[in-house]
């Protein structure tokens, strides 16, 4: 039997990253990978969708070439060629995976890993032990029974990556990251898209004027959105598909070729031992501490099978975290309340801490400050003016509550507000801090301006 000093069971973003710090810390290291190495977020979800989502963003500046002075005769799109450069950027990521597991001497083991009782892994018939095995399984697209998935007429997030042809009409059902994510790409690439969201309004968990202006954006593409409503059914019995929608004002029913199931992500923690070695689970989570640990020794477990945000930044803070914390290194445990989210739709949206709702519901005095990127001379230039930067300060000591942000890049600006909150920097601080210009985060600067009255280009 061979043995580790520590065995990650899944090789995500979660996996790898673990695997890796573990190695270098010293540990004896090995990964077990039923698939392909990098997961889903490399090979069918993060890496592949921003791929995807980029060949989107090109058609459109294609299409409004005239916009900036410049003529496109007849800009076309090929899907197949779309398709097919995503994956290639996954198979590009995922063999730069296999390179960091050879460069840090890392034992890949391939196959369908279960835990078992004793600190032992067993591998599709072969027993591996190890004084820490991590679990990192992931998850996958979660199934509604009134919505079953068959792959063809109704679809995962996955199947939606690699279509064999466009349909002409899609129905997107959930509205977060993901849901939003693909009603962008295919409506760009020319489907007529609907959005059913089940919550009042779109991307639920983002502060409410982020929704509305993406409300706002998205219907200027196109795009229908129906809020307050659900899918109560489909027949797929006939040459596409007919979903039934229930809403405030009654029943309707929506005609398409596919329908896109985005109701969010299932735990991979069926089959992989779990009751075997009496780890205990609720609601769909492996149960952990501050640092991983689950309730029976020698087993710890991260990223999406925890009740954690399931986010890849989250999974690898987390692994490099565990890891860190059994060397015998002094850990802080991870704050949640200032982890980023980023969407990658156009126009993008990225966000942390506190809404304005949930300040206000916390009862916290606050100072709200908001720059439109109307307003931004880089935005102009670019031709990208659709959003803003709104940030939120306790008005009595001056701590960054939240940053809220959508437009174009964004998602490359919020780590300012992140690295913000977790030094304690206060709205002084920060309009003190001079921001090149002219750029997009000029608007993080302004925003704060706004926040105590001093703001300039407003």
């Amino acid at each position: 039997m061979s043995k580790y000093d520590v065995i990650v069971l899944g090789s995500g973003p979660g996996g790898y990253v673990t695997a890796i710090r573990a190695s270098q810390l010293g540990f004896k290291t090995a990964v077990v990978e039923k698939e392909s190495l990098g997961g889903v977020c490399l090979n069918w979800g993060c890496i592949p969708t921003k791929a995807l989502l980029k060949s989107a963003q090109v058609f459109e500046y294609l299409k409004h070439a005239e916009d900036y002075g410049l003529k496109v005769k007849d800009a076309e799109h090929d899907f197949d060629a779309v398709v097919k450069r995503s994956r290639g950027v996954a198979d590009g990521m995922s063999n730069g995976v296999k390179f960091l597991m050879k460069k840090n001497k890392i034992d890949v083991i391939e196959g369908f890993g279960k835990v078992k009782p004793g600190k032992k892994i067993d591998v599709d018939g072969t027993e591996y032990s190890a004084d820490h095995i991590i679990i990192a399984t992931g998850a996958r697209s979660r199934e509604l029974p009134s919505l079953p998935q068959d792959g063809k007429k109704v679809i995962g997030y996955r199947k939606a990556m690699t279509l064999e042809q466009q349909p002409k009409k899609m129905i997107v059902v959930g509205s977060g990251a993901i849901g939003v994510e693909f009603a962008y790409f295919y409506n760009s690439m020319g489907t007529e898209v609907t959005i059913v969201e089940y919550m009042p309004k779109i991307v639920p968990v983002e502060d409410d004027e982020v929704s509305k202006q993406l409300e706002r954006s998205f219907k200027k593409s196109g795009i229908k959105i129906m809020t307050s409503a659900e899918v109560t059914s489909v027949d797929t019995s006939g040459k596409g598909v007919k979903a039934t929608v229930k809403t405030k004002k009654g029943e309707e029913i929506l005609e398409a070729d596919i329908v896109l199931s985005a109701v969010g992500i299932k735990s991979n923690i069926e089959n992989i031992g779990l009751e075997d070695v009496g780890i205990v689970t609720d609601r769909d989570k492996i149960i952990v501490n501050d640092y991983y640990q689950t309730n029976i020794p020698g087993y710890y477990a991260i990223g999406d099978v925890t009740p954690g945000q399931a986010l890849a930044h989250v999974a690898s803070a987390e692994g490099i975290l565990c890891v860190e914390k059994i060397a015998g290194h002094h850990v802080e445990a991870l704050d949640y309340g200032n982890i980023p989210g980023c969407t990658y739709c156009s126009p993008e949206i990225a966000s942390v801490g506190l809404t304005e709702a949930q300040a206000k519901e916390q009862g916290l005095d606050i100072k709200i400050g908001k720059f439109p990127f109307s307003a931004s001379g880089k935005a102009s230039a670019g031709g990208n003016k659709d959003g803003f930067v709104k940030v939120i300060f306790d008005a009595k000591y001056g701590e960054w509550l939240g940053c809220h942000m959508i437009g174009a890049g964004v998602t490359d600006m919020i780590a300012e507000a992140v690295l913000g909150r977790k030094l304690e920097t206060t709205g002084h601080e920060v309009l003190k801090a001079v921001h090149p210009h002219p750029t997009m985060s000029e608007a993080v600067m302004e925003a704060v301006a706004d926040a105590y009255d001093e703001v300039i280009h407003l």
